[in-house]
């Protein structure tokens, strides 16, 4: 295991979607999955680039989900949050896993808005590395639904630039992002070595000191590069 700042408290932003996908998974069954939803034009927010093309129609939940995950559509991710209960009921969800670090308190887009000192909607690289490996890697999820979360990860645009760009060629990641403010830029990672090796759980996050400080793409990249070349 490498680590840094493990139990430091970081904004988790929209890295929350993998986690909330995964109880959205372990709540419903196949049927509820694919099951429509309403999509309300009072249910946008800012940054719903696949819900806003569906407003007044529907979309199955299956397809909120891979909204959420692949493309960090935030509306998507209220449903999926609506879904478990709120807040309280993804809560409750994760310390079923085991995860007695993670504090969901508001929804999208709100939650990004954590300085310095929040608790709110935060969590540790070490919790979020724990919850990844439990729904993605361990049995957390039945083999359908995890199977399904992986294909939802690997499926991600968002990563290109991060954990994705710092690990080597051939190398199968499944990833999802997250930005907020204070310049807070996240990224969590399944990764699967070219040699069969057994997976790598990655939980890179970081954020500044002021509230509109630019977030830094490449400093995710490099602790990627800098985890696998300590591992060799």
């Amino acid at each position: 295991m490498i680590e840094y700042a493990a139990d430091e408290r970081f904004g988790y932003a929209s890295t929350h979607k993998a986690l909330s996908a995964a109880a959205v998974l372990a709540a419903t069954t196949p049927e509820e999955y694919a099951a429509e939803v309403p999509i309300e034009p009072g249910s946008l927010v800012e940054y719903s680039p696949i819900t806003q093309e569906h407003v007044g129609g529907t979309m199955t939940l299956a397809e909120i989900a891979d909204a959420a995950v692949r493309y960090s559509d935030n509306a998507a991710g209220n449903v999926l949050l609506d879904r478990l209960g709120g807040p309280e009921g993804f809560e409750q969800w994760l310390r079923g896993i085991g995860d007695e670090t993670t504090l969901p308190d508001r929804r999208e887009t709100e939650l990004n808005d954590v300085a310095p000192g929040d608790d709110r909607d935060t969590s540790t690289p070490r919790a979020l590395a724990t919850s990844l490996r439990a729904v993605a890697v361990d049995d957390a999820l039945d083999e359908d639904d995890r199977e399904t979360l992986v294909e939802l990860l690997v499926g991600n645009t968002t990563g290109d630039d991060l954990i994705r760009a710092g690990l080597p060629d051939g190398w199968t990641v499944g990833d999802k992002t997250g930005s907020a403010a204070y310049g807070t830029r996240n990224d969590i990672a399944v990764a699967w070595p070219a040699e069969g090796e057994p997976p790598l759980v990655l939980a890179v996050l970081s954020q500044r000191g002021e509230p509109d400080a630019d977030h830094d793409d490449e400093l995710i990249a490099e602790a990627a590069r800098l985890v696998v070349g300590a591992l060799g």
